[in-house]
């Protein structure tokens, strides 16, 4: 089936999980809610017209500018039956919850935890939402726009204690200001002109 006919198709079925529909670049991207989220990925995986049996990823994106609905997820299927793409994308705040697809994509298990652990969105009724690329104790969610670029906990070995010690950050360097000028075009103290000029 042509990759266009069988998008329309599919947004024909399906028009009360869908709220808005784009193709881009040659991809085709459903928007939902994330109340209907579940549904929408549950419907293509085992339709005989569709099969999108493979999910590739899921993945966060913050735009930390939005009032509402800060992060969107993004769920990439495959199917290779009809040799197609889809990605399907919702949009959540801080504090919604998105419900846990592992009942249908077993392998989402492990791409929700680092949406979780990177971005913070919760996925509930998910079988085991831990962190899985920082370490225990980690504060913050360091793929947020808002993170600061150094933490905000230093770890380091001591070696008086004999462990590894986990200590609030503090900055060694107080506030300066740089000049980026260049020095060649400073004015020197006591003479009238630039450096370019005394120099001709």
């Amino acid at each position: 089936m042509h990759n266009q006919l069988f998008f329309k198709s599919l947004i024909a079925t399906l028009p009360k999980w869908i709220h808005k529909c784009q193709t881009s670049k040659h991809e085709n991207i459903l928007y939902t809610h994330p109340n209907s989220l579940f549904q929408l990925l549950y419907f293509p995986k085992y339709h005989t017209n569709t099969r999108f049996k493979v999910l590739i990823d899921i993945c966060g994106v913050d735009y930390p500018s939005r009032k509402l609905r800060r992060f969107e997820v993004v769920y990439n299927l495959l199917s290779i039956d009809y040799n197609t793409r889809i990605r399907i994308l919702t949009s959540v705040d801080e504090i919604t919850p998105i419900c846990s697809v592992v009942g249908i994509f077993p392998s989402a298990g492990w791409w929700e935890r680092e949406t979780w652990d990177m971005f913070g969105v919760y996925f509930s009724n998910h079988p085991d939402l831990r962190r899985i690329s920082t370490d225990y104790g980690f504060e913050g969610h360091p793929l947020r726009k808002d993170f600061p670029l150094s933490g905000y906990v230093e770890v380091r070995y001591d070696d008086s204690e004999k462990r590894v010690v986990s200590e609030p950050i503090e900055m060694t360097q107080e506030f300066r200001y740089f000049d980026f000028a260049s020095p060649w075009e400073q004015i020197i103290p006591g003479s009238s002109g630039l450096l370019a000029d005394i120099a001709t």
